[in-house]
């Protein structure tokens, strides 16, 4: 029974892989200047410090590209959910709504995206 319960704790993913993706779940966007927009994006991560945090997120135009980053320098363990801002993002005329993805350290892309329309 021993080596059962060993050979199951042996299966388990790593301690830093249970904080699970980066959610985006809030965006708030405005027009700064001529095709220039900000935007306040909030993030939910479990941030487990250095080893595994929500480390960016992206704006992208409707076809994928990548409008802007932005780069999150440290863990926001106790900060929970977090907003941070990004401007002078060019979008292009025509783009009536863009995508908001987060990425954490691990598990890179793939938590809850979040579509804004340009108001």
């Amino acid at each position: 029974m021993r080596r059962l319960i060993l050979a199951a704790l042996l299966c388990l993913p790593p301690a830093a892989a249970l904080a699970g993706e980066a959610d985006v779940i809030d965006v708030k966007a405005r027009k700064s200047g001529a095709g220039s927009w900000s935007f306040n994006v909030t993030v939910r991560h479990a941030d487990e410090g250095w080893d595994h945090y929500a480390d960016a997120w992206d704006v992208l135009a409707p076809d994928g590209t990548v409008l802007g980053t932005r780069t999150l320098l440290h863990p926001h363990e106790t900060e929970q959910p977090f907003t941070r801002s990004l401007s002078g993002v060019r979008v292009p005329a025509g783009v009536t709504e863009v995508r908001i993805r987060a990425r954490d350290s691990v598990h890179e892309y793939g938590g809850k995206e979040f579509t804004v329309k340009l108001p």
